[in-house]
């Protein structure tokens, strides 16, 4: 039998950043998307199915967070993560990147520090800045190819009493780090001294290679007390992205009444019939499928990481623990950022992220997206090999 994720579908035509913004982003509409972080895949039919039984009712008037919701959301981390949540922890919010504009406004003063650890999601610094607040970067250390924390330069970040805020990438976007248990236990340790909030962005926890090590949320290594606030969402997990909802957790009730209100003050209604379909129909019925996905993408992975040691020598990729989401070594190519954009967009017709929207440490980089039928990651990898050779030849 075929397997689902090998189906290639057109999403041309749908709005879809992805592919639609493509003559936008890159200059031209036929480059093989391998950017934006959501997959090529058919989300769970569960999910479609939801989806289809909530349009069948005529109506879609303002909506209210049913108890079910929050049940399938309690259900899936305690059976996948081991994470016992109370309702009263949660509260839903309109996305993870508006839950980091609202912890900057939320938990830092106007030009107070918030600190995150580059290369990062850009959303990281833009969220931040357009907050009014300031970045302190804390960079990650790259050792023979695997990335770690600066612990202690954390701690001098987080010894600065205007600093109050830590953005954590957990699992990291886009380095595909796993944070260990050692390190998380620190980043809490250095919390408690000084009294640093920590976001803890874990949009890709579900995302982990079955043959890495599995992901801890940090929330089940902190105390009671411990100022911390965990964003999530089924978004990354099952393919809903567009569906824009997303939570919030934490055990501190003071935490969650000043994200409730910045998030207020703005008059944001995070709450529409659809997104809460597609949100309890992943968490009660898409383990499978999330499951299937990521030996799929497992598989692509152990492909491209073949090819380049086979066949690009000139491309290093730091071993991938966890998300759909590669970053490539490109800077033995001898390009500058500008320089190789315009080669992977011109010369090998592959649109992906350049690794300097990542902050200045992912210079020479390229973040690629394997979530794409293996024909399509295939197609792209012989494209970057031909590229790779005409410059080899000049």
């Amino acid at each position: 039998m075929s397997n689902p994720f090998d189906q290639v579908f057109s999403r041309e035509d749908t709005c879809s950043v992805k592919f639609d913004a493509r003559k936008a982003v890159f200059g031209r509409d036929d480059v093989i998307p391998l950017w934006v972080a959501d997959t090529d895949f058919a989300a769970p039919e569960a999910v479609t199915e939801a989806l289809v039984s909530r349009a069948r009712h005529p109506a879609y008037g303002y909506t209210l967070f049913p108890d079910s919701l929050y049940q399938a959301m309690i259900d899936w981390f305690r059976e996948h993560h081991r994470w016992t949540i109370e309702r009263n922890w949660i509260r839903m919010a309109p996305g993870v990147v508006p839950t980091l504009h609202a912890a900057a406004m939320a938990y830092a003063g106007e030009g107070e520090g918030v600190i995150i650890q580059p290369p990062v999601y850009p959303p990281f610094f833009s969220s931040i800045r357009k907050a009014g607040r300031r970045v302190v970067e804390n960079p990650l250390v790259e050792r023979d190819g695997r990335y770690g924390m600066d612990l202690d330069h954390l701690a001098e970040c987080a010894a600065d009493p205007s600093v109050k805020v830590l953005f954590l990438c957990s699992p990291h976007n886009p380095v595909g780090r796993v944070w260990s248990m050692a390190e998380l236990e620190a980043v809490l340790e250095i919390a408690r001294a000084h009294n640093l909030v920590v976001l803890s962005d874990e949009i890709h926890a579900d995302l982990v290679y079955p043959d890495r090590p599995g992901h801890r949320m940090l929330a089940t290594l902190s105390r009671t007390d411990d100022p911390l606030v965990t964003t999530v969402a089924p978004s990354k997990t099952f393919n809903i992205p567009g569906m824009g909802l997303s939570a919030v957790v934490s055990e501190r009730q003071d935490l969650l009444r000043q994200l409730d209100g910045v998030f207020d003050s703005l008059h944001m209604v995070q709450c529409n019939p659809f997104s809460i379909a597609a949100f309890e129909a992943g968490y009660r019925h898409g383990a499978d499928w999330a499951a299937a996905m990521m030996d799929y993408v497992r598989g692509n992975r152990d492909f491209v990481l073949g090819f380049v040691n086979q066949r690009l020598p000139e491309i290093r990729v730091p071993d991938p623990e966890g998300t759909y989401l590669l970053w490539l070594d490109c800077r033995a190519l001898g390009l500058d950022d500008a320089g190789l954009k315009r080669f992977m967009v011109e010369q090998a017709g592959v649109g992906m992220n350049p690794g300097i929207t990542f902050g200045s440490q992912g210079g020479g980089f390229m973040r690629l997206n394997l979530g794409s039928p293996l024909a399509v990651i295939r197609q792209a990898m012989e494209q970057i090999e031909v590229a790779v050779a005409g410059l080899r030849s000049r």
